[in-house]
């Protein structure tokens, strides 16, 4: 059964970083593409990064490309995802998901078709 754990939320000054922590259990991890989403009051959710296991290769949505940054530790079935320059926009409630890995398949295209377990996620709460 997967199992995922979303650590490092908090309240942050716009311009601040925070890092966020997906702690996986239940399931081989190094099979699963990882992704980060997130869900802001009154707006859908959004899925603004992930990264594959066979080759590391990573998505980003435009909304986060070039201030956050998502990277996995397999040894510790880890995945980390840092936000640099925090906007107000950014707040959100941040959640994790694995996905069964495609062999030959993006880590987006994995998620979307093999999706298995979320997080309860971690607020981000970023102030103007």
């Amino acid at each position: 059964e997967v199992q995922l754990v979303e650590s490092g939320g908090g309240l942050v000054q716009a311009g601040g970083s925070l890092r966020l922590s997906c702690a996986a259990s239940g399931f081989t991890f190094d099979d699963y593409a990882i992704g980060w989403f997130r869900h802001a009051p009154g707006k859908e959710r959004e899925g603004i990064s992930c990264i594959s296991s066979s080759d590391g290769s990573t998505y980003y949505a435009d909304s986060v490309k070039g201030r956050f940054t998502i990277s996995r530790d397999n040894a510790k079935n880890t995945v980390y995802l840092q936000m640099n320059s925090l906007k107000p926009e950014d707040t959100a409630i941040y959640y994790c998901a694995a996905g069964l890995e495609e062999s030959g398949s993006s880590c987006l295209i994995s998620l979307g078709r093999n999706l298995e377990g979320w997080g309860l996620g971690t607020l981000v709460t970023v102030s103007s």
